[in-house]
């Protein structure tokens, strides 16, 4: 009796093989250590916020750390004089860690795999769901779990910008956070913005004289930028990011379901993912993350312009020469922006911040080759090609 207790005792103290144990046999638990490694790392390589904020240990679900708030000072000591001297100051901080969960649904033949195969076939789903999930929450504040985003403490700080991305906005962001004596060292942005970035200039009678944006080293003022998916096309982020931190104090917990209905996936007809008449199973992982941000005064937004496309009145008349038409538009253009054109058959719609590099300058007074009966585009736009006004006509040309 004493020897079977002392057997079963042994048995329970066991660890779990992961290459000798099948999903089927082990539906619930923690991941094993190799893979919460390997997920981790995967995660930390991919997350925005955890390539650019400071990682504090956690051996629990709170941690009381201090950050850096100002560095002891230094002084001129003349000969013989007694040197001065002052405290570093440190501040507090509480980071809490909360539970983020994500739920991936997969093929039910995967319940005969072996626990080691299983994870190496989720490892990359697993990872960039969770730094998905935690980079939209710590960043955009969606579905966020944490008392701070970055977006609220742009906004608690009162540092966004409004008016889309170009050279004198990107530079006041910046002016937000320098002049408050912190020092930029990174942005976030997203792929859909490099179109527009390219075209940030300084220009000077019509002569680009700076370019902020580098599309090989994909910096933005020589500051390194990384994209993230999601975020919207005209928004931009930029802080110190030493004032921002992260940390994980437990390794990841795994759960298997065969027969719910998920009401937060979707088929492609709208309908809830069905586990079971869809012979597919669930994996629910969770984890726990803590963040934080220390100072909110150190992250700044620059918001994508909701304006709508201004109106030009455009009107054709006869030109001087035979083929020409003569163009009056009003109202006049504000100063630094330029009129571009598009001749075409029909008529064409213009979004307000659309790029209109490629249409043909006007300046304003010239008269236009063009065939009666065409319509004729006129655009404001200013110095990055960005639409800002638009008007059409019917073309009337000289005889």
């Amino acid at each position: 009796m004493n020897k079977n207790r002392k057997y079963g005792m042994q048995l329970f103290a066991q660890t779990i093989n992961p290459d000798n144990v099948t999903m089927y046999e082990q539906k619930d638990g923690t991941i094993p250590e190799k893979y919460n490694k390997l997920i981790l790392k995967e995660i930390i390589n991919n997350s925005k916020v955890m390539q650019l904020a400071k990682y504090e240990e956690m051996n629990g679900k709170e941690k009381e750390f201090e950050y850096f708030a100002k560095g002891p000072g230094a002084y001129w000591v003349g000969e013989g004089e007694k040197i001065q001297t002052s405290k570093p100051q440190w501040m507090k901080a509480k980071m809490v860690a909360k539970k983020l969960g994500v739920i991936i649904p997969c093929s039910r033949e995967f319940l005969h795999y072996k626990m080691s195969d299983f994870f190496e076939q989720m490892k990359p789903k697993i990872a960039e769901a969770f730094h998905q999930k935690f980079d939209d929450a710590a960043i955009r504040n969606v579905d966020n779990p944490f008392p701070q985003s970055l977006e609220e403490s742009a906004v608690e700080a009162g540092n966004v910008i409004s008016g889309g991305i170009n050279y004198d906005n990107i530079l006041s962001m910046e002016d937000a956070l320098n002049d408050a004596d912190y020092d930029v060292n990174a942005f976030i942005s997203t792929k859909k913005n490099r179109s527009t970035l390219r075209n940030v200039h300084k220009i000077e009678n019509g002569v680009i004289v700076e370019s902020l944006y580098d599309r090989g080293a994909n910096t933005i003022d020589g500051l390194p930028v990384v994209d993230l998916k999601g975020m919207a096309k005209g928004n931009l982020y930029a802080g110190d990011f030493d004032y921002m931190y992260y940390g994980i104090p437990f390794g990841m917990s795994y759960k298997l379901d065969e027969s719910a209905q998920l009401s937060t996936l979707k088929n492609e007809d709208g309908t809830p993912v069905n586990l079971f008449e869809q012979e597919l199973v669930a994996l629910r992982v969770t984890m726990d993350v803590g963040f934080m941000i220390v100072k909110d005064e150190a992250f700044a937004k620059l918001e994508k312009a909701e304006s709508k496309l201004g109106k030009l009145t455009v009107q054709s008349a006869a030109g001087t020469e035979k083929g020409d038409t003569k163009i009056t538009v009003t109202p006049s253009k504000t100063g630094g922006n330029t009129y571009k054109y598009k001749i075409s058959e029909e008529e064409v719609s213009v979004a307000y911040g659309q790029n209109v590099k490629t249409w043909s300058v006007w300046d304003g007074t010239a008269d236009i080759t063009a065939e009666t009966g065409k319509n004729i585009i006129i655009v404001e736009c200013n110095a990055e090609y960005q639409a800002m006004k638009a008007g059409t006509a019917v073309v009337t040309a000289k005889a």
